[in-house]
């Protein structure tokens, strides 16, 4: 997929009327972009979303039946957490997890397939929905701008690490 997807590109996808699917290559080894996806101290520095969020509580038990929690925090004080569960770990090409925001939020179940090409990472990210109407929902709330942005700090974090 490198060669059909630019470097610091997303690419949004909806296959079904359940899925969203993002493609995102980037300029770095899949070993690394492995640890980004799956170490705390690296996931704090970009899963942010839109600009002014901070992520201070990041816990990550990467194993099979596993959880994690993500907490953030706005500048202007509002938070936030997510949740969920390890199903499936492949290191490092395949994460199966699930994720909940709470509240009205149905939980998904998301899953990271990394390709290695030529010293270029292509990051396929599913999100499978319960239901077209949350689908739907999430692509109205911003959820592909704050995911570019996060990718976009994706990139930096991984520059700084070459």
């Amino acid at each position: 997929m490198a060669e059909k997807n630019r470097v610091g590109v997303t690419t949004f996808l909806t296959p079904s009327d359940r899925e969203i699917v993002s493609i995102r290559v980037v300029n770095a080894p899949r070993r690394l972009v492995w640890d980004a996806w799956t170490k705390s101290e690296h996931l704090q520095q970009w899963v942010l979303g839109p600009d002014g969020w901070t992520m201070p509580v990041c816990t990550v038990d990467l194993r099979p039946g596993g959880a994690w929690h993500y907490g953030y925090r706005h500048r202007d004080g509002q938070e936030m957490h997510m949740r969920g569960v390890f199903q499936h770990i492949e290191p490092p090409e395949r994460l199966v997890r699930t994720e909940s925001w709470g509240c009205d939020w149905p939980e998904t179940l998301n899953t990271l397939v990394l390709t290695e090409e030529a010293g270029l990472t292509t990051m396929t990210c599913t999100v499978l929905f319960a239901t077209k109407e949350a689908r739907d929902k999430a692509l109205g709330v911003g959820m592909r701008e704050g995911w570019s942005k996060s990718y976009d700090r994706l990139d930096r974090a991984l520059a700084d690490r070459l």
